[in-house]
Order: C-alpha cells, then structure tokens, then sequence
C-alpha cells in the first residue's frame, strides 16, 4: 500500500456540469444579443469550458463537444470584434455609478439585511437596519431631481417605515434569563478544558469552522489558548480565530465602511503606477461579487504573488468541476444560499487558515488604481466581478500589505482551503522522487478531486527561459492532467495570463498535435496561436527538465479521523542544537488503532507573525518519529528514527505513515535546527484509522529541580567499573527521599565534554519499601555516550541512594553537570 489514503473516486459530476454549461451558454447568448460583447465573452468561454468537461466526464447528452467547440468559435470573433473596436468604447469603459446610485444600492442592501434579522426574530437589530435605510431614501429623495428614482426610493422607505412600526409594537424577551428553545447557545471558541491534554481522533470536522477538534476535554487548554491568543497578532494586526456565529457579523451600514487598520503598503512597482484608491463603484457599471467561478478569468497584475493566484486559479477550477464550495465559502456577507454578495457598504470579511486555526479577516473593498485606469492587484477578466481581488487583497493585508515577500502554493492554499500541503522535489536522480510512480498517484488523485495541484520552476537564466517560454522561479496551475496513448500530458496555466510555453505539445508544436490528441484535448492549436491566455499542454519529460517542484495540497476529507494540538516550545527549553539530547524537546504519544492497512499523515506547523520572519524563514523544524512503544525518548539516534525527518524552513512540515492492521504506539518528538528563538506550533495527524494523541507530560515538578556543578579531577577520574581499583573514586552524590512512597519518580542527567563518553550509576543504600516494583540495587544509565547521558527511576521506593557519575575510561579530567529532576522533595549532598 502507497502512503496516499485510498479513498472511492468522488470525481467531477457529469450532471452538474452539463446544467453549469447550458446555464453559462443561455447568459452569454442573451448578452451576445443585447451587444454586451465583452461580457458575453467571458460567459463563452466559461460555456465551453463546462460543456467540454461534462463530455470528458461521460455525459450522456448529445452534441456536447460540438456545442463546446461552437461557443469556443464565436468566443474567439467576439475577441476580433473587441481588438478592433475602440478603447473608448461603452463596453470597455461602463458608466459608473453615481453618488445617489451608490447610495441606492446601499439602502437596498440594508433593507435586505433588516428583513433576514426580523425573519430571525432579531427585532431590535431589524429596526436599527429599517431606520438606516430610511434615513438613506430620505437622503436620495431630497438631493435628486429624478422623479423616477425619488419614486423608487420613496417606495422602499416606505416599506422599511411600515414593518419598523410594527416591530417597535412586538412585545420583548426582556428576561435576558429566559431563552427561546430555538436560540443556539454558542459556546467560547477557546473553551478552557478540565486539564487532560490528550485527544482521541474523531470524523473529520469541517475544516472552515473553528472547534476544539475531537478534543476528550471538550475545549482547548489554557496554553493552547495561550498560544492561539499570541499568535492571533500578525504583522502588528489581530486575526482572531473564526466562529459561526462570526457570520453574522454586521455588513449592512448607514455609512459606506472604511478598514480601521488603513490602507495596506503597496509594493514598489505599484507605486510607481500608482494613482488612487478606488470602490468598485467608481470602475464597475454592475458590480457583483462572482459571475462564475472561473480559474482561466483570474489575471495577475505586478503583486509578486504568482503562487497565490495559481491557488486561487485551481481552487476555482475544483469548485466548478465538483460542485463544491471551496474558495467562495469563505468570503462574507452571503445570501441564504451561503454565496457570497456584493456588499455596497463596502466592508467583508474573509475566512483564512492561519497559524493553526481559521481566522477571520476583516477589510474594505478600496482597491489601488494605476495612473491609466487598470487595477494594480489581480482581478478577473469579468471587470465587474470582485472575488478575485478581495481573496488576495485580504491575503495580502494578513502578509503584511501588497509589497509581498512571495511564498509557495503549498502555503497559499493552505490558507485559503485548509487542504493539507505537501512539496514533492522534481529530481530524476533522486531515491526520493519516483517519476512514474508520481505521475500515477497525481492523475488518479486529481481526478478523484483528492488534490489540487501547482507547479513551479527553478532557477534559470533569463535566456533558457526565453527560449522555453517560462518564468524562473514561477508558480504554475495545473489545471489538467492526462495520459493518451502512452502520452503524459499537463495542461497548466501562467497567473500573468500570457507567456506560454514553447517547447513540445505549445500550440506551435506542429509536429506532435495529431488530429485524435486535439479532439481528446479539446485544443485547436490554431485557435491558440491568436489568443495568448498563459493556459498551455506541456509533456511530462518537459516538466521534469524545466520545473523544480510540485505542490500538492490533499482534501482532508479523504481522511475519516484527525484532531490537532497547539503548543509552545520555549527557547529556553534544551540546548540549542538536539544532536545529542532530545529529552528536552516536545514530544508526543501517538498511538494508532487500525482494522485494515491505513495511511497516518502529521502535519507540523510553524505560526508566523512577522513578515520579516516570513520573507527570510531561518527556522528549520521537522518532526521525528520513534517505534519505541510510546515512550518517552532521550537520545536521536538510540534508538535510531523510524521516520527521520528533514528539516525544512517551510512553515509546514509534512511525514507520511502507512499502518498495518493492528495497534501501534509512536513517539513523537518536534525538532529544530539550532534553537535560539521560542516558537509555537501546531500538531495535526490525520489518517483512516482511530488514533489518540498524547503529549508527554513529565511528573517532575519545577521547583525540585537541580544542578550540580562537578569535576573529574586527579584520583576522582576513576573510569568506568571495568577499570577495578580507580572506579570507586569517582565523585559520589546521596539523594535521599525521606517518604515511605512507592511512586518517586527521578530524573538525573550528565552533561560533560562530548569527546568523553560518560555513564550514570545508581546504588541503593536504604529501601523505605523493600521489593516494591520499582526496588532497585544498582542501575546504570546503559551504554556510555558522548557528552551525554540520562537515567530515569520510575516508581522509586522512598530511600537512600548513592549517584555515580562517571568517564569510560579513567584519567579523564573536566567539569560536568548533573541535574536532578524529581516529582517529591528530596536531599542531596556530596559523599566524595
């Protein structure tokens, strides 16, 4: 069995396709009559689309492709009719809205807003919006000459004044003590829990809403709170974690809305263009907020954000192909359908996955202007439709402002679906990438809508990428991909929306577009040649010479169990490097239950605050796994790893388990390459069995806790007990434990030179409890290590005892530590 969860194909839905397609045709048709061409265009595209995916998926109506190639055609005359027209024409340049239609709009949207409070019962939240959209008609009628309009207005504040009236007469709950029996009590969202950290995995939660996830406690605990609380603070600006009740938040305002936090920082290349802030009211004649969800309308502008716009790019391809809400659900105020709207009060808030948990992310809706009139962000080709640009503008205000440092798809789309990432390297002499066997998982997986997918290049010199027609160091959506006749094929897509590839299989490539391979494709490349979209079919050899890596974030729900723990490591907390002692690193119990072979994935993650740790990322983390029945582990190489993890400065980290049937019990441990800086973080395992998740939790109280500066020196540099007659000198330390318990538990620990090996050994000399389990007469800390040991007595009987440190070999001289971690008062005094 492979490490990928093998779950039933729930791939794109031929229906559903089919009803998007004609429903997409019948708009374009009726805007192609009424000569809105450059709209009609977009819908074209976005018919054939669909129609030609509903016939790859098996479709059984008649004439699908035919129907996609006819849109196709008269999608490319109506891109001839608009090159050839003026850019002063209507279509290009709409007539935008006016104060007093702005100000319509908005009344509107708060009359809607009262209506769905007063349907809810909300009655004094119905009023307060009725009385605002009032006071706005009120507005509109007084400063307009247009008795048309003034009638249209009067009609609605009419309307709004009768039902407010009524309202004011209901009688109220004043007895805050009593609740109806259909109000939903919501709880905290950072719960404290009753103190047991551990957490049973549980049926896979929705990933966008906030919840202690399968958490035994039913809460978080007062560290993770802490934790999630800290980090809520990024880039100088609150990002609190999202609840349901969030979403009904108040969009509807007398005023349109301005973001307290300012305007973000625009990056250099913008403000060179720049000219103004703008509300989609000044540049849009019909603004909505999606017309249709449509990876090949996403167009980036100079935001150094490629990786995050082919995020975007796939997101909205899955969304369209399953019929599933993945990117469009995030994004607030929405109607009763849950879609999102345009907001004419101008404030939004998104829903990202941030630092552990969904955050929310409030802003407004200005967007930079250049100096001759084209947005300075990434839009859609559909002018009047805004989702693209609000997704990346509220992306980039968490990032720090559009002057943005540049990330990776896997993070990107992280944040925006929650899905899990995962950086597979494209090397061909690699033990680690195996060309073929990545090819099958990667078509199998995408077409079962498992993953979604991007691809990036490496360095290259500006003239290779020239000649190949790519961008060095460029994010690439993968769009589709497919396997005919022996042929390994990607269909991806350039975010800039032009610049192709010219390589085999680029719509110049004469040589290898039989006829059979362009039906299959649904690729004329003729048609191609006159319209530079940036969407282009590369083989498979190509992409493993020109391209660095894959990008792979996988749906958690093809995962049945999962829950998540969120911590601090203290910089404080161990030595700085763990290539010898990784006692004082976090570590976990992870114990896995499974029936059948199944698939364990954790995911490490880093939270970030600042954009300059973002940009320049010098914290290497990974995550080590042990077969060592669940204990605790105090040595990296004994036993060795059975997972050792590389560590990576991504902020995700992700290892991969395949179980046999039957239980098994992991050790944990997070590591870091040359600790200096506290960090805190999130563990999440997901997998197709039930597994708990236990953080080890030492029995050692702080305040027992001490250090014993020593030294070999002379006649003390006894050696090991192989060496008879100069052992018995070595320094001696007696604890004693003066209760008559038998659960002490005591921890001793030797730090010396690493070019000495050094031992433990501990000798009873009084037992308060004899032959308790725990009795013992002498213990040694096993083989000799390098600069290193530890021995740990668990359930030690109150007593007497002698502690040896000691070097293999004698007439070995220096300092060492010996420190004494304990669970009960003790005392400690040097004997020699």
């Amino acid at each position: 069995m492979s490490d990928d969860p093998n779950y039933s194909n729930h791939g794109d839905d031929p229906v559903a396709l089919v009803t998007d397609g004609v429903s997409l045709a019948s708009c374009a048709v009726q805007l192609d009559r009424e000569g809105k061409y450059e709209t009609a265009l977009f819908y074209y595209i976005e018919a054939a689309q669909a129609l030609f995916s509903a016939y790859q998926a098996g479709a059984q109506v008649p004439n699908l492709y035919e129907k996609s190639q006819e849109y196709t055609a008269r999608a490319e005359q109506l891109k001839k009719i608009l090159d050839s027209e003026s850019k002063d024409s209507a279509e290009s340049s709409p007539p935008l809205h006016t104060e007093q239609q702005s100000d319509v709009d908005r009344a509107k949207f708060l009359l809607e807003q009262a209506q769905d409070e007063d349907v809810a019962n909300n009655i004094d939240t119905a009023i307060e919006l009725y009385s605002q959209a009032i006071e706005i008609c009120l507005k509109v009628t007084k400063d307009t000459s247009d008795q048309v309009l003034e009638s249209k207005v009067t009609k609605l504040a009419t309307q709004a004044l009768e039902r407010a009236e009524i309202l004011k007469k209901t009688p109220r709950l004043h007895n805050k003590s009593i609740k109806p029996e259909n109000v939903k009590i919501v709880p905290r969202p950072l719960g404290l829990s009753d103190g047991s950290e551990g957490k049973i995995s549980g049926s896979v939660p929705n990933p966008n809403v906030l919840s202690p996830p399968n958490n035994v406690a039913g809460g978080y605990t007062k560290e993770e709170i802490a934790v999630l609380r800290t980090t809520s603070f990024i880039n100088e600006r609150e990002y609190v974690p999202f609840m349901d009740v969030d979403t009904r938040d108040r969009f509807a305002l007398p005023v349109t809305y301005t973001d307290k936090d300012g305007k973000l920082a625009l990056s250099p290349k913008q403000k060179k263009d720049f000219a103004r802030w703008v509300r989609p009211d000044e540049f849009c004649d019909d603004p909505r907020m999606i017309y249709a969800v449509s990876s090949l309308s996403i167009k980036q502008t100079i935001v150094s954000d490629c990786s995050f716009v082919a995020s975007l790019a796939i997101s909205a391809q899955y969304e369209r192909r399953f019929k599933k809400q993945l990117i469009t659900s995030i994004i607030y105020p929405q109607n009763k359908q849950k879609e999102p709207i345009y907001n004419p009060c101008g404030k939004y808030m998104v829903k990202l996955h941030i630092n552990g948990v969904p955050r929310k992310v409030v802003l407004d809706d200005y967007l930079p202007m250049g100096k001759h009139g084209e947005l300075l962000c990434s839009f859609s080709n559909n002018k009047n439709e805004l989702w693209v640009s609000l997704l990346e503008k509220a992306y980039m205000k968490v990032m720090g402002g559009y002057d943005f440092p540049g990330s990776n798809s896997n993070i990107d789309l992280n944040a925006l679906t929650g899905w899990i990432p995962e950086r597979v390297a494209i090397r061909l002499n690699s033990p680690e990438f195996d060309k073929d066997r990545e090819f099958k998982r990667l078509i199998e997986r995408f077409h079962k809508g498992h993953c979604l997918v991007t691809v990036a290049t490496g360095e290259m010199s500006d003239a290779d990428g020239d000649r190949a027609g790519l961008v060095p160091t460029h994010a690439y959506a993968m769009l589709d991909i497919r396997e005919i006749k022996g042929k390994q094929l990607f269909k991806l897509k350039n975010p800039w929306n032009h610049l192709r590839w010219k390589g085999r299989y680029s719509e110049n490539d004469t040589d290898t577009w039989t006829s059979d391979l362009q039906k299959a494709l649904n690729f004329d490349p003729k048609s191609a040649q006159l319209y530079d979209n940036g969407v282009f079919w590369i083989d498979y050899e190509s992409i493993c010479r020109f391209y660095d890596v894959f990008y792979i974030n996988w749906n958690p729900e093809i995962f049945s169990h999962t829950t998540c723990l969120h911590h601090t490591w203290s910089a404080k907390a161990g030595p700085k490097k763990d290539s010898y002692n990784i006692s004082d690193n976090p570590q976990y119990r992870l114990e896995v239950k499974a029936t059948q072979p199944s698939a364990v994935w954790i995911l490490l993650t880093r939270h970030i605050v600042d954009k300059a740790d973002f940009a320049d990322n010098k914290e290497f983390i990974t995550v080590l796994v042990y077969k060592t029945g669940g204990n605790q582990v105090f040595y990296p190489y004994d036993p060795p790893p059975y997972k050792d993890g590389v560590k990576i400065n991504s902020p995700h980290y992700l290892c991969k388990l395949v179980e046999k049937a039957g239980t098994t019990r992991y050790t944990l441990v997070v590591s870091q390459y040359e600790k200096s800086n506290t960090i805190r973080y999130t563990l999440r395992v997901y997998a197709t069995c039930e597994f708990k998740l236990t953080r080890f939790t030492d029995p050692y109280l702080s305040k027992f806790e001490k250090q014993i500066n020593g030294k070999w020196s002379g006649r003390t540099a006894g050696g090991c007990s192989n060496y008879i007659e100069t052992h018995k000198n070595n320094p001696i330390y007696q604890l004693k434990i003066d209760n008559n318990k038998c659960d002490n538990c005591i921890l001793i620990e030797l730090r010396a030179y690493k070019q000495y090996s050094v031992g433990i050994e501990v000798t009873c000399v009084s037992d308060n409890i004899p032959d308790s389990s725990g009795s013992i007469k002498k213990k040694t800390s096993g083989d000799f290590r390098p600069g290193y040991c530890v021995l740990q007595l668990n359930n030690l009987p109150g007593g007497v005892y002698n502690i040896m440190p000691c070097t293999f070999r004698p007439q070995q001289e220096g300092d060492f530590f010996l420190d004494i971690s304990s669970s009960v008062p003790y005392n400690i005094s040097k004997l020699q």
